[in-house]
């Protein structure tokens, strides 16, 4: 038996997975989703998200969302997810800066908000394709 994980981002479905297990971050702390766990619905932290995908554990960074679980179907609906393997260094660490220095200069809190969540997120991507 495995559960049946269905990840939607706005622009559509981004992949449709079986696994055994479930690994997010909530914004409870970390979370394993195993099979028949009980039903839950939490919110998701910007973070690192793991699968077991025929075997192989598979990494992804997800950039917030919600996680629905029940009945061994999971479905995460999210701004963005990438897996490890589709995650460009070079541009994380280029959003890393754009975003320190937007920080560094000051300006409207809305800015500073949008710095903070855009760095969280680039630190993120680095850190699962280094992982």
């Amino acid at each position: 038996m495995m559960i049946h994980c269905r990840i939607v981002t706005p622009e559509g479905v981004y992949k449709e997975l079986d696994t055994p297990i479930i690994n997010i971050c909530s914004t409870d702390g970390e979370e394993g989703i195993l099979i028949n766990h009980m039903p839950l619905v939490t919110m998701l932290k910007i973070g690192h998200m793991s699968t077991e995908e025929n075997g192989v554990r598979q990494d992804y960074a997800v950039a917030g969302g919600l996680f629905y679980f029940r009945d061994n179907q999971a479905k995460i609906l999210s701004d963005a997810v990438e897996s490890k393997t589709e995650i460009d260094e070079e541009r994380a660490e280029a959003a890393k800066q754009r975003a320190l220095t937007h920080l560094q200069s000051g300006g409207p809190n809305e800015d500073i908000k949008r710095a903070q969540v855009a760095l969280q997120k680039a630190v993120n991507r680095i850190k699962v394709k280094n992982g």
